[in-house]
């Protein structure tokens, strides 16, 4: 009885393996509608009462990508050389990092420098490039009131003109 019971749970845990709706994972297009962008806001009402520790980098979704403009002659970070960008920056202009469940626009504040209310992101290229050669590419975010900082390796893939 307990033996049928545990492989009754573990049929039904592995079930809903194929039900991971984060960016980029596959879904039925016609059932699932788009995604909606992410709300734009400034970093200081953005963050306001997440704990430190909460907060993360997440993946852009297409309606993210032009809510902000798109990326046409942008530079995406991306944590894999497949995913959508978790941070868009024009080379001689600002960025915008989406963290918990926003958009956050940040103006440049020096070479790879980016600032606003409190929240620093700095960009620093890394040595060696991915599979698909892109160049790898570190990415600090520092968050209001944080202790430390915390750092991704990722890739960075720059766009032309009437790319989106």
């Amino acid at each position: 009885m307990k033996l049928s019971i545990l492989l009754i749970a573990a049929t039904l845990a592995l079930a809903a393996c194929n039900q991971n709706t984060a960016i980029g994972n596959d879904r039925e297009a016609e059932l699932e509608p788009a995604a909606p962008a992410a709300p734009i806001e400034n970093a200081a009402d953005a963050l306001r009462g997440i704990a430190v520790a909460l907060i993360k980098p997440e993946t852009m979704s297409p309606a993210d990508i032009a809510a902000v403009g798109g990326r046409n002659e942008r530079c995406a970070v991306k944590l894999t050389e497949v995913a959508f960008p978790s941070f868009l920056y024009e080379p001689n202009g600002g960025g915008v990092i989406k963290l918990n469940g926003r958009l956050i626009e940040l103006p440049r504040q020096g070479e790879n420098r980016f600032f606003d209310g409190g929240l620093l992101v700095v960009l620093r290229p890394a040595s060696g490039a991915g599979n698909a050669g892109l160049p790898q590419m570190e990415m600090i975010v520092v968050p209001p009131e944080a202790k430390d900082e915390i750092g991704y390796r990722g890739y960075v893939q720059c766009y032309g003109k009437n790319e989106t």
